[in-house]
């Protein structure tokens, strides 16, 4: 379980292809505080640790993951967004985000808002899984590359978000341009209030 509060992002140092999966092996400044079979969310996925050496740590991703995220997409020297598991004992600053990525995105357009950005993103746009909570609404959460974020003009198929300075530099939206794919997952709390409508 995540919060979409970024510490940071790693760099991707290395990644080798083992038959249908992928091992990821990062950089970040936290390796020595690790562990084998620690959670960690990248881009908003919930990876486990599997081998760590003195700068670097590792994680695998199978075919489904490489399929319904942007991981498969990642070259080495990419900045991927990453989170350590939410600690139970403490605020919750974000939202409640469990490293499920639903769907991509692309993102359509970035507008200068005089010291903050907008950035548009479009989605793939199922009635049947918009009915079981798949969308976007005015002042909800959604989660963007791992980061908790508040949805504004959201439409069918379109929402935006708005990002301050501090969340362009610290994470890995200053690397995004207009076709950039990102990764997402809707609102927990939006699908179990769908399920649970839809048995009335």
């Amino acid at each position: 379980m995540f919060s979409g509060i970024v510490e940071e992002y790693a760099v991707l140092a290395s990644l080798v292809k083992e038959q249908e999966n992928i091992h990821f092996t990062f950089k970040c400044s936290f390796v020595d505080e690790l562990k084998i079979d620690q959670s960690i969310s990248h881009n908003g996925v919930c990876l486990t640790v599997v081998n760590i050496t003195e700068d670097t740590y590792t994680v695998t991703a199978m075919k489904e993951t490489l399929e319904c995220s942007n991981l498969g997409i990642l070259k080495v020297g990419d900045k991927v967004n990453i989170e350590r598991s939410m600690m139970m004992n403490g605020r919750l600053d974000g939202h409640i985000v469990q490293g499920h990525v639903d769907q991509t995105a692309e993102c359509v357009a970035i507008d200068d808002a005089e010291g903050s950005w907008y950035f548009t993103f479009k989605y793939a746009f199922d009635n049947e899984m918009a009915k079981r909570g798949y969308l976007t609404v005015d002042k909800g959460s959604v989660t963007v590359n791992g980061v908790s974020l508040t949805v504004c003009n959201p439409t069918d198929d379109t929402f935006q978000v708005a990002i301050i300075p501090y969340t362009y530099e610290h994470t890995n939206f200053h690397t995004f341009k207009v076709g950039s794919i990102v990764n997402l997952e809707f609102d927990i709390i939006g699908k179990y209030i769908s399920r649970m409508l839809a048995y009335k």
